[in-house]
Order: structure tokens, then C-alpha cells, then sequence
């Protein structure tokens, strides 16, 4: 296949945003209060898309491991932020921001490592054309388990509080009182990635997948890959789920045993 065939023009990417502008269009005729947000969303990623395009070309120029490290810590930060974000009980202080990026990163870290090292094996392990993607992609999945469970945990732990602080009483540890809780709240940050698996092959077909297949890879081959990053981001979305959930759970309870809703914040009404 001829890789010029599947070349776009922005004139071809301007056209295909027109379907947003009728989503907007659509807003505004049935009183959504949409058409800002999807303006506003289209707009950011178009800059953001645009700009990453350039970084990654000279970064992948460059060839730098520091470099390379560099912008994952900048990815692990931006993610931080936005699993902070998706909170409607935020943590107090400094855990509120750490909680979930630490969660993330060790998890990410260590199948990225994993996988470029031992399975992907391209020259050097580290190379920012592999590394940077695949740890885009793993990090994007494990930010929407991550939000989903810890959010989950303290909005339940907030319902279910004085059936927990019972528990308490009656002389339970902490881990044995919050253990329902902390089975939904694990249930689901790892809901998204399963549905995700179950319905890749048979109702969609992954980007990375599909983008092989239209650049001439063949289709079997392609699939070697695609469930290869499935393996990786399932496997890094269950340990950052684990962890955070763990994390909060301690965070959330003391030494003597107590529940200590007083560290998270209250809701705010613009939260989601």
C-alpha cells in the first residue's frame, strides 16, 4: 500500500471537523449548553495535537533518554492533574494531587519498562518513538481507573460512613470495615478497561491497530501488537487501581483505627 495515498490535508481535517460544529449547532437548537464546552474541547485539542506533533518530531530527532524521561514526567504531572481534578472529595494537602500520580507512575513505570525492555525490545529500549506513545497510552487508561476508583472511594466511604465507623466500633480494623467499600471502588477503576477488552475485535477496532493496517502492516501482525499494549495497559490500570485505592484507604483511616473523613475536602459544586 502506498503510504502517500493515505496522506490528509488540513483542508480534508477542516471538513471532518464539521461534525462537531453540527454538534454544536445541535446544542444551541435544543438548548444543551454544550456548544461552549465543545468549542472550547475542539479547540484545546486541536493546539494540544499540533504542538505535541512538533515536540515529539524533534524529540524523536534528539534521541535523548533524559529528554525522553523528561517529557514522561511531564506526562506523569498532567495526569496527576487531571485525576486530581475528577475528585469530587479531594484529599486534603499535598495526598489530594500525590495520591493518584503515584499510583500511576509506579505502575506505568514499571510495565513500560517491562515491555519495552523485554518484549518490544526496540534499539535502545528507551527509544522515545516507542516509549513516548506507549506510555501515552498506558497512562491514559490507568488516569481513567485511577479517577473513577478514588472517586468512588470517597463518595462511598462519605455514604456508608456510619455504617463503617460501626464496624469500627465493634472492634474491627480498618481494612475489615472498609472492605466492601474498597471492593466497589477497585470494581470500578477496573470496570472501564474491562468492558474496553471485551468489546475490542468484535465492536471496535483499536486506533493503534487500525492506523498499522492503513499504513500497509499486515492485519495478523497488527493484532500481535494490539494485544500485546492491551496486555500492558491492563495490567498497569489494575496495579494503579490497586495501589490508589490501598493508598487512600490508609489515607483515610489512622493508626487507631478510626475513619477519618476530616481529610478529604468537602464537594464542590463545579466537581465532575
Amino acid at each position: 500500500m502506498n503510504a502517500s495515498y493515505l496522506s490528509l490535508s488540513y483542508w480534508d481535517v477542516g471538513l471532518a471537523g464539521l461534525f462537531l460544529v453540527l454538534n454544536a449547532g445541535l446544542s444551541i437548537w435544543l438548548r444543551l449548553g454544550l456548544a461552549r464546552q465543545i468549542a472550547v474541547a475542539a479547540g484545546r485539542m486541536v493546539v494540544q495535537l499540533l504542538l505535541i506533533g512538533l515536540l515529539l518530531k524533534a524529540i524523536f530527532a534528539i534521541q535523548s533518554p533524559w529528554l525522553t524521561a523528561g517529557v514522561g514526567l511531564a506526562m506523569i504531572g498532567f495526569a496527576s492533574r487531571e485525576v486530581w481534578a475528577r475528585q469530587e472529595r479531594k484529599l486534603r494537602g499535598p495526598w489530594g494531587f500525590a495520591l493518584g500520580g503515584a499510583a500511576m507512575a509506579l505502575a506505568a513505570t514499571l510495565v513500560i519498562v517491562v515491555g519495552l525492555s523485554a518484549l518490544i525490545q526496540p534499539q535502545p529500549w528507551w527509544s522515545p518513538r516507542f516509549a513516548l506513545p506507549l506510555f501515552g497510552m498506558i497512562l491514559g487508561n490507568a488516569l481513567t481507573g485511577v479517577s473513577l476508583a478514588l472517586d468512588t472511594l470517597s463518595a462511598t466511604l462519605d455514604r456508608e460512613r456510619r455504617a463503617v465507623e460501626a464496624q469500627l466500633l465493634l472492634g474491627a480494623t480498618r481494612w475489615r470495615a472498609l472492605r466492601p467499600v474498597t471492593r466497589r471502588a477497585l470494581r470500578s477503576g477496573m470496570m472501564p478497561i474491562i468492558n474496553s477488552m471485551a468489546a475490542t475485535g468484535v465492536v471496535s477496532l483499536p486506533g493503534m491497530m487500525s492506523g498499522q493496517i492503513l499504513s500497509g502492516v499486515d492485519p495478523t501482525e497488527a493484532v500481535k501488537y494490539q494485544l500485546l499494549i492491551m496486555f500492558l495497559i491492563g495490567g498497569a490500570t489494575g496495579l494503579g487501581v490497586l495501589l490508589a485505592v490501598l493508598g487512600g484507604v490508609r489515607r483515610l483511616t489512622d493508626a487507631r483505627h478510626r475513619l477519618r473523613l476530616d481529610r478529604l475536602r468537602a464537594a464542590s459544586p463545579e466537581a465532575g
